[in-house]
């Protein structure tokens, strides 16, 4: 059995973090990642990068002016060809990451629990048993695929990995789940050209916004040419042809769609199956997610988890947060997650970004508060590009003047979303980002109008 001081179990963004930082301080890292095709986790393989460089390829489709379906399925090819030789740039990239780093050894093999401090690691032709006093883990999330008539064996119902891969553009397609990640390829895929229809659960779209925003993003999405149906129950999808056909009930009604492929979008849920956590001891939650406090300790010393698997906002970046709390810890420190203003956008046309409480939680959790919304319509940069699409809202403290929270539904809001996030860290008034000089002509300016607007 080799020993080291810390065993990292899954090479996403955190554990890449907390790799090189603990082998930069000297210690001996063992790093484990399943796949040699996730060196990096979900985001730069088969999630936010990927699926961005989409969105970009996406809006280009009116800038080179396509107009057939045949022209833009092309594109749409090439654009996953293009996608799948940048995976492989990042991914020679994660390979050679630590290269000629003697303090951290990279075992590409899944990783078991034999005791608190042992873990088995089993790869393509080696088992190999390691240990030591400090093991973090890090193994994600995966999509979750329901129990629908059908689905399982449908030939061309993909989860968002699988369609990333999809080389023929769906003429028609339909998205089963109206959360974050399906409503970002409904939004891309018709930008390509293909007709969406999504099918979610949910009485309400968008029931965490707010109504207004809710209602602006809603017709905007439909205007584009997304059919959004809610209230769903999905009751079977079947191949038929080269296609499928989807049967769902919707308001005591029995409808059929039928299409050329099916994404499943339904959320996604923690890796721990493999784990083997009870030989160690390690808790989970009623919503399987491994069970940490606020300074992402698990409930056996010596074991802490981050990301997805420890229930975190399922965001990159709240990874590399989460790890930089357990490096805190190691260290010595006190910093925890509580309180985090987790800044998220999804990524549609045009984006719509959120930090913070709407308006709604704000008055369910008793504060006294005031709001501002404004159009984007007479904003100097609109005009500039052309694009006059969406709102802004803002929430603000009564009594002490401090952000709650805002939406911005806009082009280029997932950039200026994060200088509301760094005011409300800093517990700054509202009347700072009123007030703040900002270039011209940039979206960010809005924020000024948007604050001015506060009553």
């Amino acid at each position: 059995m080799e020993r080291f001081d810390v065993i990292v179990i899954g090479f996403g963004n955190g554990g890449k973090f907390l790799a090189g930082s603990l082998a930069a301080q000297g210690q001996r890292v063992a790093l484990v990642e399943k796949s040699e095709m996730m060196y990096g986790g979900t985001c730069p393989n088969v999630g936010c990068v990927p699926t961005k460089f989409l969105v970009n390829r996406a809006e280009m489709v009116r800038i080179k002016g396509f107009t057939s379906f045949e022209e833009k399925a092309a594109f749409y090819a090439q654009s996953i060809r293009d996608k799948k030789e940048l995976r492989k740039r990042i991914l020679s990239k994660l390979f050679n990451i630590f290269g000629g780093n003697p303090n951290i050894t990279l075992y590409t093999g899944t990783a078991k629990f034999v005791s608190p401090k042992e873990i088995e690691v089993s790869g393509k032709d080696f088992t190999a048993a390691i240990t030591a006093d400090k093991i973090i883990i890090d193994t994600g999330s995966a999509p979750f695929v329901p129990s629908i008539e059908g689905l399982k064996e449908c030939r061309c119902a993909y989860v968002s990995e699988g369609m990333l891969d999809l080389e023929r553009l769906p003429k028609r397609l339909v998205v089963i789940g109206g959360g974050n990640i399906g409503l970002e390829f409904a939004s891309f895929y018709c930008q390509f050209g293909s007709e969406v229809t999504v099918l979610q659960d949910l009485p309400a779209f968008f029931p965490n916004e707010d109504d207004d925003v809710a209602a602006v993003v809603k017709e905007t999405m439909e205007a584009q040419g997304i059919e959004l149906i809610a209230g769903v129950n999905v009751l079977s999808v079947k191949d038929e042809g080269e296609g499928a056909a989807v049967k769902y009930i919707v308001g005591g009604d029995e409808k059929e769609v039928k299409c050329d492929a099916v994404l499943v979008s339904t959320g996604r849920v923690p890796n721990t199956r493999e784990l083997n956590l009870g030989a160690a001891g390690v808790e989970t939650t009623l919503r399987g997610t491994i069970a940490v406090d606020e300074r992402m300790r698990t409930t056996v010393s010596g074991i802490w988890a981050i990301g997805d698997v420890a229930g975190s906002p399922q965001f990159t970046y709240i990874s590399l947060d989460d790890a930089r709390i357990v490096m805190n810890d190691l260290n010595g420190g006190g910093r925890t997650s509580a309180g985090r203003n987790v800044p998220y956008s999804v990524f549609l046309t045009p984006p719509l970004s959120r930090v913070g409480l709407t308006e709604k939680a704000a008055l369910a959790e008793g504060y006294k508060i005031k709001t501002a919304v404004i159009p984007v319509t007479g904003l100097p940069r609109s005009h500039v590009l052309g694009k006059y699409t969406g709102m802004l809202k803002a929430v603000v403290d009564a009594d002490s003047g401090l952000i709650l929270g805002a939406a911005l539904y806009c082009e280029e809001s997932h950039e200026m979303i994060n200088i509301v996030a760094l005011a409300m860290n800093a517990k700054l008034p509202y009347t700072v980002l009123r007030d703040m000089i900002i270039t011209h002509p940039v979206m960010s300016e809005a924020l000024n109008d948007l604050f001015a607007a506060v009553k």
